[in-house]
């Protein structure tokens, strides 16, 4: 489901992974790490580039890779044991935006990788299916949904698919007064 906010910096479109494209911490896989060029061609660096075996951030927005600076290079090496990057891949991991990163003089939001126990689970297409026909039936319907679902369901929907729901509940409430409206002024 697509955030509907847009943090400012997706403008500035970076081939690598930043913190304008994690909105809530996500457990991914490395596929890889490889040492390569800057793709942005700002500068002729190499940087250790993490590819992930996951395709997507959020249905429909691709993964980029994501450049490991020195903080989370030194955490992978003890994550997984070894100082060499070809040893990484196979490994999950946490990416999520730390507000507090030193960048020269200026502190500035940054990527962080975290150890991931396990892949959170996401709610079954059943479940999924109930809270989008309950959206439907507009924000009353989707609240008792919501409520009915218990702490589990509920944590299985996470704030980001919960606020999407409740758009799309609201959207519903607005279709019906329309037309009811438009019933009535007939």
């Amino acid at each position: 489901m697509n955030n509907t906010k847009t943090h400012y910096r997706k403008a500035f479109d970076s081939p690598y992974l930043s913190a304008a494209d994690i909105v809530d911490p996500v457990v991914l896989t490395i596929k890889q790490v490889r040492l390569e060029v800057d793709q942005t061609k700002k500068t002729k660096d190499e940087f250790n580039t993490c590819y992930w075996q996951e395709r997507e951030i959020r249905p429909g927005e691709a993964l980029k890779p994501m450049i490991l600076n020195a903080t989370n290079s030194k955490f992978l090496a003890q994550l997984t044991g070894s100082k060499w990057i070809d040893d990484w891949a196979g490994h999950c991991v946490t990416v999520w935006v730390d507000g507090n990163v030193r960048f020269g003089k200026e502190t500035v939001e940054g990527l962080r990788l975290a150890k991931a126990a396990e892949r959170p689970q996401a709610p079954s297409p059943e479940l999924q299916k109930a809270a989008e026909d309950a959206a439907d039936k507009g924000t009353s319907a989707y609240a008792q949904w919501w409520k009915d679902a218990g702490p589990q369901n509920r944590q299985l929907f996470g704030q980001r698919r919960h606020e999407t729901l409740k758009q799309r509940a609201a959207a519903a409430d607005e279709k019906a007064a329309k037309i009811e409206k438009e019933g009535a002024a007939s």
